[in-house]
């Protein structure tokens, strides 16, 4: 049986360069590098699984590049504590006497501190003289995804560069690469969709990606594959369901919903997904905040159309409706009841919004 490395190990950036999505971050910390202006403390702080610890490791061996023979394992200068499972005083102190060793090859020892807000008080207590006044050898980059919980003298005494949840489109190019380098045809949706999925974190990308490329029997991942293992409400049930809108059709209206729930879906993540589809619709009427949606070029030319067969004060009453039904769904003892008055609001919206234009006219 081969040795199989997940996506998220085996395409782990190795330099600056091919960090995605981090550019603020890396050309900072490229320039610093190269101009000697390196600080003693950083603090990475962001989301999980957009590059925090990754570019800690990569900025310890860029440090440490022309001071050790090549084919180095750097590994010997790199010192990681997960402060989740290792964040009383008595770490902290066995981590001050570990920085009182100069490195014995290369010229600096960097410590990478990973949730670093776990630390206990005294924890941090007892590590502040030493992240006040480190020896010249010794760097410090602590990782968080929860910055308030730091406290400010920490703060005080670092660098802060914060990194930013990946765009969709970064996320997708990404993903076509790996694919086109693991011989997989995967449909741009179907990729769009990991991406949308993943809500910013390429690590949970890359985890979404392995499950379908496992999934996939011949080298190729749809779309329809990605919403049936992802158990994802299919977009087309939200045009369908606009469409019945829009004729005023409430049976029709009350025939997808039955569809949907009879598919095992939430009726308050139906109702989400409709929201999110108005909120797209609007978008999609004008061109200037058409790349707002975020969606493949097909889709989005699909959101175009339908947005210019609805009206503006449709479209921004429906959501307000959408919104107050979220509110209250929890609350409700029929829930499928609650779903359902909302879908015969809203296609009954248009018709009350003509009246309305009619009586005006009068």
């Amino acid at each position: 049986m081969s040795e199989y490395i997940v996506s998220a190990r085996k395409y782990r950036p190795d330099s600056f360069e091919s960090v995605v999505g981090q550019e603020h971050v890396t050309k900072t910390l490229v320039n610093e590098i190269r101009n000697d202006r390196l600080a003693q403390a950083f603090l990475f702080c962001g989301p999980r699984g957009v590059g925090k610890t990754t570019c800690a490791r990569i900025l310890a061996k860029e440090i440490n590049k022309g001071s050790v023979p090549e084919g180095y394992d750097y590994s010997f200068n790199i010192f990681e504590l997960d402060a989740a499972s290792h964040n009383s005083v008595e770490d902290i102190r066995s981590l001050n006497e570990q920085v009182r060793i100069p490195p014995q090859t290369g010229e600096y020892k960097v410590y990478i501190i990973d949730e670093v807000h776990m630390l206990s008080q005294s924890a941090f207590n007892a590590f502040l003289k030493t992240l006040e006044e480190p020896p010249k050898y010794a760097v410090f980059i602590l990782a968080t995804t929860e910055r308030h919980k730091i406290l400010p003298t920490i703060l005080s005494r670092c660098q802060i560069f914060n990194f930013e949840r990946i765009q969709i489109p970064e996320i997708v190019e990404h993903l076509q690469h790996i694919a086109q380098n693991e011989s997989l045809t995967v449909e741009d949706e179907a990729l769009h969709l990991i991406a949308q999925k993943a809500d910013g974190a390429l690590r949970d990308a890359l985890s979404i990606f392995d499950q379908m490329s496992s999934f996939s029997e011949n080298g190729t991942v749809t779309y329809e594959d990605v919403i049936k293992n992802l158990n994802i409400l299919d977009y087309e049930y939200f045009f369908r369901t606009t469409s019945a809108f829009i004729d005023g059709d409430v049976n029709k209206t009350l025939l997808i919903f039955d569809e949907i729930q009879r598919k095992g879906f939430d009726g308050q993540l139906f109702l989400n997904g409709l929201a999110n589809h108005f909120r797209d619709l609007l978008v999609a009427r004008n061109t200037d905040t058409l790349a707002l949606i975020e969606k493949s070029p097909e889709m989005a030319s699909k959101y175009k159309e339908q947005a210019h067969s609805v009206s503006l004060s449709f479209l921004v009453n429906a959501i307000n409706i959408l919104g107050e039904s979220d509110i209250h769904y929890k609350a409700s003892r029929n829930q499928r009841l609650h779903v359902e008055l909302c879908l015969i609001k809203l296609a009954s919206l248009q018709h009350a919004i003509d009246l309305s234009k009619k009586k005006s006219l009068k």
